[in-house]
């Protein structure tokens, strides 16, 4: 039986009011001076103006959603290759690659990076879909795994194919323990993709890392709020799509 709950009212939903709060941070932070020279007197500049700051929050997400996609790709056609009979002896190797790639550090990969393919939002593609492939990997092999084994058989009893099982039966009853996968690669990328900043590319970790660098607090709460707001507004709409995906299983 259908046991959802009727969406909010858009006065009351609250993934609503955040983006609102986001975007209206995102461009009308720039015209703010006056409150932040009240807040940081001691500082000349207490308003990050050398770039839109909006602009700045499209190329994060940009770079966000692309690495992301990435990850999601590479991560699931390794988790359902792994789980199937040809690829079983190949698990233990993935997870491995897999796991080395989420301990070895975001720095790191931007540093080993940059030499080869130059400053700009290159490294920071390849250093963010490396770090969220991990948590994609394993919530697929996870979401395959936790398919009752009854239900496995009565689907080849009904003589169902081997593909027809893995997408008819498999993959939807798997698809809840994807998707927590996928949001947490996706908010993990979310607040790693502003060190893509040190190494030239646009994203909302400009203002943080100049303001580390020129002392300037304002600054990085500027950026600091902006990623953050990004990182819940991006939570939300996932625990909106799962329990959607969980009503409709």
């Amino acid at each position: 039986m259908n046991t959802s709950h009727p969406p909010p009212a858009w006065w009351a939903d609250r993934l609503l009011w955040t983006l609102a709060l986001l975007l209206a941070l995102a461009y009308g932070l720039p015209h703010s001076q006056p409150l932040f020279a009240a807040l940081f007197p001691a500082l000349p500049r207490p308003v990050y103006l050398q770039e839109p700051l909006a602009g700045l929050l499209w190329q994060h997400l940009g770079l966000v959603l692309l690495s992301s996609a990435v990850s999601v790709l590479l991560g699931t056609t390794a988790g359902l290759a792994a789980t199937r009979p040809a690829g079983r002896a190949f698990r233990p190797l993935l997870e491995t690659i897999a796991a080395m790639g989420q301990t070895f550090p975001p720095v790191a990969v931007l540093a080993v990076a940059v030499p080869v393919v130059g400053f700009g939002e290159l490294p920071a593609l390849l250093a963010l879909s490396l770090f969220g492939l991990l948590p994609v990997l394993q919530a697929t092999l996870a979401g395959l795994e936790s398919v009752p084994r009854p239900v496995q058989e009565s689907a080849r009893a009904m003589g169902l194919s081997p593909w027809q099982q893995l997408w008819q039966v498999q993959v939807p009853l798997a698809l809840p323990l994807w998707l927590a996968g996928v949001r947490t690669s996706v908010i993990i990328n979310i607040g790693t993709a502003a060190i893509a900043s040190t190494v030239g590319a646009k994203t909302l970790g400009s203002p943080i890392i100049v303001g580390l660098s020129g002392f300037n607090t304002a600054y990085v709460l500027q950026g600091a709020v902006l990623v953050g707001l990004l990182a819940v507004a991006a939570d939300m709409a996932f625990e909106r799509l799962t329990r959607r995906v969980q009503w409709q299983g």
